[in-house]
């Protein structure tokens, strides 16, 4: 994880004080990018504790398709009462709360997107030069499961341009308690078998959340190799607004004194060949060496 340290020192040195939208203020730089081999390691920070159980939950949820924060609880903790998420203050957020059709609902987000973008109800066909579409519009013209269309298009043409996850649904942007921040994704498939992912982040918190979102699409581009009968490549995340809050500055500086320790390996179930049916104890991280949690605050 040599690169993250290096973008951590990238932004202390270069960046520029900037006021941003929860009020905190940031560090930030413009446009960089990270790369991780999979083939070697997975990619979890070792200078401070990855959530790793919290990550897993919240790629399970999204995965699911659900828009509920205590759904989210439940899978990760097997209980839906007296417990708190990453999503739980984006559920509360007094901002977000009277558009909320129900307590803990977050709105049309990420695993929505992902399993059920509203499409307008075509009078035909999609007009194209070959039959790809049959992935992307639904019979009806009603929804798309993106995921589903991902895994089918990877096994029938491996080699397209096509391969590609949105969640940045222009038309429902005001419909969720966030934006997405990781805003797509490319998968990409060598003449090795290898399958790679590009993902495109336009806003980083790169303390707090970009190891998590690191170790997430890690996670996935394994998940989505599996089920398709893949080895996995590559994780390339390019990053728009890559800032540190002021508030880490000092948190960040801890982590960079501390020594890294060796990457892991990720153990996914081999019996599971279909992606929804992965669950929390199908997926461990094997020979897993970090130091303590360093704690922030989330700015919301």
């Amino acid at each position: 994880m040599k690169q993250y340290h290096d973008l951590l020192t990238d932004i202390l040195e270069n960046g520029e004080v900037r006021d941003d939208r929860t009020g905190v203020g940031t560090i930030s730089v413009f446009a960089r990018q990270v790369r991780f081999d999979l083939r070697e390691s997975f990619p979890a920070i070792t200078t401070k504790k990855l959530a790793w159980k919290a990550c897993v939950g919240e790629l399970l949820w999204f995965l699911e398709g659900s828009r509920d924060e205590r759904r989210l609880a439940e899978i990760t903790h097997g209980t839906r009462e007296g417990v708190v998420t990453i999503w739980t203050p984006n559920a509360m957020a007094s901002y977000w709360k009277p558009k909320a059709d129900f307590e803990g609902d977050l709105g049309r987000v990420y695993g929505v997107q992902w399993r059920n973008w509203h499409s307008p109800v075509p009078d035909s066909p999609p007009d194209i030069d070959d039959d790809y579409g049959q992935f992307w519009f639904d019979p009806n013209g009603k929804v798309i499961d993106q995921v589903q269309a991902l895994i089918d298009g990877l096994k029938k043409d491996p080699y397209s341009r096509r391969h590609i996850l949105s969640a940045w649904n222009v038309g429902e942007l005001e419909l969720m308690a966030l934006p997405p921040c990781h805003v797509m994704s490319q998968y990409y498939v060598n003449t090795n078998n290898e399958l790679s992912c590009h993902m495109y982040q336009r806003s980083a918190d790169v303390f707090l959340g970009l190891p998590f979102n690191i170790a997430s699409y890690a996670l996935l581009t394994h998940m989505l190799a599996q089920v398709c009968d893949l080895n996995v490549g590559e994780l390339i995340i390019s990053t728009g607004d890559t800032h540190i809050y002021k508030d880490h500055i000092d948190q960040v500086n801890e982590q960079l004194r501390r020594e890294m320790y060796k990457q892991p390996t990720l153990w996914l179930n081999p019996d599971i060949k279909d992606i929804d049916k992965f669950t929390m104890d199908d997926i461990k991280l094997i020979d897993y060496q970090s130091h303590d949690t360093i704690k922030a605050k989330m700015a919301v």
